[in-house]
């Protein structure tokens, strides 16, 4: 297909036909997927109009996203360390779905976004929390003055 025939991001209904062909791909993929389905144990139904909210925020500027992206991850790499190659493979699988979709600059403007969000939260996962290990048994975050 001739990527220039493709639409830009334009709506929120392009968010979401984004946000769900990402999901079909990182769900079954064999380097990630299981972060997704067995770690964090993500209902596809309730997940999915979360996280196209944040999307929409980031790339609409559409108000309504309200969750904690940083905490929710935070409490994943307590309980499987998560690493520059699992973020590499986000990102991977996030922009070949844009690209399969889109074309344009809010399109481009996506991928960047979402670059600067995987590595922000990459390093400061590995800067704040090294090894992942201060949740608990229970999967809680323990928080603590050093």
């Amino acid at each position: 297909m001739n990527r220039d025939a493709l639409p830009d991001i334009e709506t929120p209904a392009d968010v979401d036909r984004l946000v769900a062909e990402f999901y079909r791909t990182v769900l079954p993929d064999p380097i990630i997927g299981f972060i997704f389905t067995d770690i964090a144990r993500i209902d596809l139904a309730a997940h999915l109009p979360v996280i196209s909210a944040f999307w929409q925020q980031q790339l609409l500027g559409r108000p309504g996203y309200g969750g904690q992206t940083f905490a929710v991850h935070r409490q994943l790499h307590g309980q499987l360390p998560l690493t520059a190659d699992h973020f590499h493979r986000w990102l991977h699988l996030f922009s070949a779905a844009v690209d399969r979709l889109f074309c344009g600059p809010r399109a481009e403007a996506a991928k960047q976004r979402a670059a600067r969000i995987a590595d922000s939260m990459r390093q400061a996962l590995e800067q704040r929390y090294p090894s992942g290990s201060d949740v608990n048994e229970d999967g809680d975050v323990q928080y603590w003055q050093p």
